[in-house]
């Protein structure tokens, strides 16, 4: 077969067209996952970082000190808002 394709010719293609789609996908969920949520931190890691109890972190959520968004169920806290309330404290993010 002159100048026609073979089937190696579209072995080789599907898998440089599988090695572009598998990075395209990864570059794609990293930079969603990064923007999903700027400068708001998941409870857990809070409670983490600060050696807090659950208790606390509510208590600071009630009373309005700092800001939240609850995401299925889920509770995101503000990092600038945590680390204005402690910095005085010395406890730094």
């Amino acid at each position: 077969m002159e100048g026609g394709i073979t089937k190696e010719d579209l072995r080789q293609f599907g898998l440089s067209l599988r090695d572009e789609i598998k990075e395209i996908i990864t570059t794609v969920q990293a930079s969603e996952h990064s923007e999903l949520h700027p400068g708001w931190i998941k409870s857990r890691k809070v409670r983490a970082m600060l050696d807090m109890s659950a208790g606390t972190l509510q208590n600071l959520r009630i009373s309005g000190k700092i800001r939240y968004k609850k995401v299925l169920g889920s509770y995101y806290y503000n990092e600038a808002d945590l680390k204005a309330l402690f910095d005085g404290k010395g406890t730094k993010l």
